[in-house]
């Protein structure tokens, strides 16, 4: 039985690949007598498609997320004999203390200037917000508890995305089991923002992840970003890519072409050399490359991160980031490679 199940299951698999294929061979038009197919399309929507991928994980995730707790509270609950609801109160709300005065005190003044109103006046709203906020956290601990006890296994698995990387722009080994390549804009808060963060993980995970630039310079709002990164190119033509990225980022007011000239002097590179190769926009086709190769596997802003192909947008907090980066380091070799 199980043998024809497995059976059954490959020529399923089969079937629809092969039903992929003859819907990519379907036509869609017929343009002065020649036909256009439907993977015809997919240069042009490549980007969007990739886009409508990490959404629907996105969507199956937090539905899994949902279902899982759902799964565990009634495997507890059926347990001690009592409905969920029963269980939730008696493990989580109960054991939640009201807030005392000063925690009142301290939230107040830490929002003080926002709230614009006296203390007495807030005091019912805050005691509120703050027992919601307690018993939210509590919640979380309780089924974080139940699930290491139940020994959850996610297999869902986000979408991935193969994406090349400089080698000349790489911090860290490129024998890493996790390579994070960033698309990131010299102008951009957001990546300056995130900097931090990142140096944070490096530090922490030396010589098991490394971190790869990419440019992505958001012209139509960061009109320094160009240049910025033509410079940071020329800077890499003499070994020090790494120290003028940083200055960039330390110095986000110092984007004009002198100042790109000082930044350069300040790391003692060969002036002519930088100076003629800033003049003559060598790079700027090669930026044009990151910035396709980018749009190409789905991305419209910055900062954005791929961690062995998987997207993650934004100046994300370092939990965010060390979450996937501890499942990429748990995961089997070959698996990693496999995905």
């Amino acid at each position: 039985m199980a043998l024809l199940f497995v059976c059954s299951l490959v020529v399923a698999i089969y079937l629809g690949r092969a039903s992929n294929s003859v819907k990519d061979k379907e036509p869609v038009a017929v343009v002065a007598g020649k036909t256009v197919y439907e993977d015809d399309l997919l240069p042009f929507i490549q980007g969007q498609l990739r886009q409508l991928r990490n959404q629907e994980y996105e969507l199956k995730s937090k539905a899994l997320e949902n279902l899982v707790n759902q799964k565990l509270l009634e495997a507890e609950a059926d347990k001690k004999g009592i409905a969920i609801g029963q269980l939730v109160q008696q493990e989580v709300n109960a054991k939640v203390a009201e807030p005392t005065g000063a925690e009142l005190l301290a939230v107040y003044q830490s929002q003080r200037d926002g709230l614009n109103r006296p203390f007495e006046e807030v005091k019912a709203q805050l005691q509120q917000t703050l027992k919601q906020a307690k018993l939210e956290a509590a919640r979380r601990e309780y089924l974080k508890r139940l699930r290491e006890k139940a020994r959850v296994s996610i297999l869902l698995r986000p979408p991935r995305v193969e994406v090349a990387y400089d080698p000349t722009r790489l911090r860290g080994s490129a024998k890493a089991p996790v390579i994070i390549v960033e698309f990131s804009d010299f102008q951009c808060p957001f990546c300056r923002q995130v900097e931090p963060t990142l140096k944070n993980l490096l530090a922490k995970h030396e010589g098991r992840v490394s971190l790869a630039y990419r440019d992505f310079p958001l012209r139509e709002i960061h009109p320094q970003a160009q240049l910025a990164a033509e410079a940071s190119r020329c800077a890499a033509e003499q070994g020090q890519f790494w120290q003028y990225h940083d200055l960039l980022f330390a110095n986000p007011e110092k984007l004009k072409k002198e100042d790109l000239l000082e930044h350069a002097r300040s790391l003692k590179l060969d002036e002519k050399q930088f100076d003629s190769c800033l003049a003559s926009a060598k790079y700027k086709a090669r930026i044009e490359q990151d910035l396709e190769e980018g749009m190409k596997a789905g991305l419209d802003g910055t900062p954005s991160f791929f961690i062995n192909g998987i997207l993650l947008s934004g100046a994300q907090p370092e939990a965010t980031f060390e979450g996937i980066i501890q499942a990429e380091l748990a995961a089997p070799k070959d698996k990693r490679a496999a995905q």
